[in-house]
């Protein structure tokens, strides 16, 4: 049977009759597919597999334990073959083409009245592929297709939203790289009616999303928030209402600094469904991407992450605690003077990391003692990672006094520039 001669369709079985023949592996999965489907499904079959014998004592499905009869087919919707025996297999499909009713024939496709596609689900998009016949095929082109999806490679926005179905996301989409936002952001984003979004984050992403997509802008820049916070939780609830499923894309993770909790807090106090999705948070990312590891093995064990100097009075002023500041570049003066005053030696090396994993990330290495200087020298600018302590050692960037032969070998991520 050419593929020419196929008319795809779906079937609706939900509480409908259907018989399926045979007791083996196959007739087991063919069962189970057609039970979720919500098909009343009867198996015929002198011995069944244990998967079978524990649907049918789970009462989902009944197990005649016998062989086939000619009047099995009477009064069904639907038959699935699969004996192992391909003389059975022909009765059954024989008996089922004289009742018109459909039948698909496990031991000849080619002599089957209907095939079973290859099936997965994403969303609530499924996907059935025939491919003449060959199952593999088909299984790996549902796989490909399945994965195209759920990385938002392919369009799974829906055009007729259901009433009422708004939501929003809250996704991380990492530090700006478009490959540092995770499968599921990705996915989202894909899937998103509005975007609101920040002025860090993957950009890119933005450029290709449909065109009747609205982007709603809301970033902020030290000192200018444009939309401040509480206009940013109103839009998201009001775009949701609306029935739009939303994505705020944020820079980072939204729960790292991201005020993703304020968001999500608010959302659900308004009867909005939200969901959070992780992201590459810069705190740890961003230093990664010079070559700056937050801990390592006889330097750091443990670190602190922090927005500003006023909370430096509660890190651990040593060498051997990593802090990371986030937004921390206008404070960079102050914050260096908070450390030394706490006791932190003014030999501590420091990196600042801008724009990391972008094309013009650029690393700024020195001391507690100078690197307030140097920034200022070189105009170092936010987005920025500046990372405090003795792991900066371990960078390629670190000047060669700051080594030791042990900790000499990471490489970074597209290098751009060192100023020391």
């Amino acid at each position: 049977m050419a593929i020419q001669d196929i008319y795809p369709t779906a079937l609706r079985l939900l509480g409908r009759p259907v018989l399926v023949v045979g007791g083996g592996p196959v007739a087991a999965r063919r069962a189970k597919g057609l039970l979720d489907a919500g098909a009343r499904v009867t198996v015929v079959a002198p011995v069944a597999c244990q998967a079978l014998v524990e649907l049918a004592d789970s009462g989902l499905l009944t197990w005649e334990p016998r062989t086939y009869l000619p009047s099995d087919v009477d009064g069904v919707w639907f038959v699935q073959t699969a004996t192992g025996n391909s003389a059975v297999d022909t009765q059954v499909s024989a008996d089922a083409e004289a009742q018109r009713i459909w039948c698909v024939n496990a031991s000849d496709h080619e002599a089957s009245a209907a095939w079973t596609p290859a099936v997965a689900v994403v969303d609530d998009v499924q996907i059935a592929v025939n491919a003449g016949g060959d199952p593999r095929r088909a299984m790996a082109l549902r796989n490909a297709v399945a994965t195209a999806l759920e990385t938002g490679d392919l369009p799974l926005r829906r055009r007729r939203a259901p009433k009422n179905a708004g939501s929003v996301a809250l996704v991380g989409g990492g530090p700006g790289d478009t490959g540092l936002i995770t499968v599921r952001g990705r996915r989202l984003l894909g899937q998103a009616d509005v975007v609101v979004a920040d002025r860090l984050g993957p950009r890119e992403l933005l450029n290709e999303l449909a065109p009747d997509v609205r982007v709603i802008e809301v970033g902020k820049t030290p000192g200018n928030h444009p939309v401040p916070q509480a206009g940013i939780n109103r839009i998201l609830v009001e775009e949701a209402l609306a029935g739009h499923r939303v994505v705020r894309l944020k820079g980072g993770d939204p729960y790292v600094l991201g005020r993703g909790g304020e968001e999500a807090e608010y959302c659900r106090q308004h009867g909005v469904e939200v969901e959070v999705v992780s992201g590459v948070t810069s705190a740890i990312s961003v230093p990664a991407a010079a070559g700056i590891p937050v801990t390592h093995r006889g330097l750091a064990k443990g670190f602190s992450v922090v927005t500003g100097h006023e909370e430096l009075s509660e890190v651990p002023a040593r060498p051997d605690h990593t802090v990371v500041l986030l937004m921390g570049v206008a404070a960079l003066r102050d914050s260096a003077a908070a450390l030394a005053a706490a006791g932190l030696p003014l030999d501590t090396p420091v990196g600042i990391v801008e724009n990391g994993y972008l094309p013009n990330q650029r690393v700024t290495i020195g001391t507690l003692g100078s690197i307030a200087d140097q920034a200022e020298a070189a105009g170092v600018a936010n987005p920025a990672v500046i990372v405090i302590g003795d792991v900066v050692r371990v960078s390629p960037f670190a000047p060669s006094h700051f080594k030791t032969a042990d900790y000499s070998t990471t490489s970074p991520n597209k290098p751009r520039v060192l100023t020391t």
